[in-house]
């Protein structure tokens, strides 16, 4: 089959925070989207003769498959999503709708997070970063920092003061590291306490003040990034990277007290799952690296079909957790 695996970008912030009004998603949506996105032919296969088989319709949000050996004879199997992009989608375009709602959530005070889920190669990497210039060929990363910022010289009360933190991290073969440390071979643990949760022991992170701090913060951490050639892929990502930015907001009321609220986006890379018999030449260090890529969002896929079971049973839905 020569379809063009979807981008999967599932956006989630904390319910109760609000939306802005035009066509970002609205206040009273889902806490969890579920918005694909899929990427033209490349020129290798254009050479190849591979054909696409999918469609969208983005009006409707749905997206059919065609099978490409029944010759007309099986009726396309139709998907529909929260939002579909197809190939000729751009980069702000996405951004814009599914991905600046969740940011200006983060900023009233909510948590919220975006990532890329999908087969190595379909452009996971592409969506959440992107490229530094044409500007229009920024991901969503990039351009979450631009949004933060902008949103931060607007405020025009003089006592509000801002905290901007950023962290960058990986997993790799299971094993955690800080992608803006010295050293960074060293291996984290995650912990979990009563009052801060669920965190990574000893990860860095840097108070931002501005874009071009951040942009150094990323390109920094990316360098440092897992990264192997497959037959799917050049440059395939083999880490989950998670680039998190906290915002703090210190706000000093008329009687001298002190209002603080915190919001925090979490901006996620998944590594793309695929077959072994797709990715064949591979060496036994790859394989694994493969293996544990496959079982890692195995996982997570479970989590997301545990909760909308339990959903849909109208019940409560109770802490998940899984490596």
């Amino acid at each position: 089959c020569h379809c063009q695996d979807a981008r999967l970008f599932r956006p989630t912030r904390v319910g109760g925070s609000k939306a802005p009004a035009g066509e970002r998603m609205p206040k009273n949506s889902e806490a969890v989207k579920v918005v694909v996105r899929c990427r033209p032919l490349n020129s290798t296969e254009e050479a190849n003769g591979n054909y696409r088989i999918v469609d969208m319709d983005n009006k409707r949000g749905s997206v059919s498959i065609k099978r490409p050996d029944s010759n007309g004879q099986e009726e396309p199997k139709v998907f529909t999503f929260d939002r579909v992009y197809d190939w000729n989608s751009l980069q702000e375009t996405v951004y814009n709708e599914s991905a600046a709602y969740i940011v200006d959530s983060v900023l009233k005070g909510f948590n919220g997070t975006i990532f890329a889920y999908g087969q190595t190669g379909t452009g996971k990497t592409h969506t959440m970063e992107g490229k530094e210039s044409p500007e229009d060929l920024r991901g969503v990363i990039p351009r979450a920092f631009h949004h933060i910022f902008t949103a931060i010289k607007t405020v025009a009360n003089p006592n509000l003061e801002f905290l901007v933190r950023a962290s960058y991290l990986e997993i790799y073969n299971e094993d955690i590291r800080d992608l803006l440390a010295k050293n960074n071979t060293a291996k984290l643990d995650l912990k979990d306490n009563q009052d801060s949760g669920v965190y990574v022991k000893d990860l860095s992170s840097y108070v931002v003040k501005s874009v071009k701090e951040c942009d150094k913060l990323r390109e920094f951490g990316h360098k440092n990034r897992r990264t192997g050639a497959t037959l799917m892929n050049i440059e395939s990502s083999r880490s989950h990277a998670i680039f998190t930015v906290t915002v703090e907001q210190c706000e000093t009321m008329p009687d001298g007290r002190a209002s603080i609220r915190m919001g925090k986006l979490n901006m996620v890379d998944l590594a793309g799952s695929e077959r072994n018999y797709e990715t064949q030449q591979m060496t036994a260090a790859e394989h694994r690296e493969s293996a544990e890529i496959n079982k890692a969002l195995y996982a997570l896929k479970e989590c997301f079909r545990q909760a909308a079971r339990v959903r849909a049973k109208g019940r409560a839905l109770s802490f998940l957790r899984d490596s």
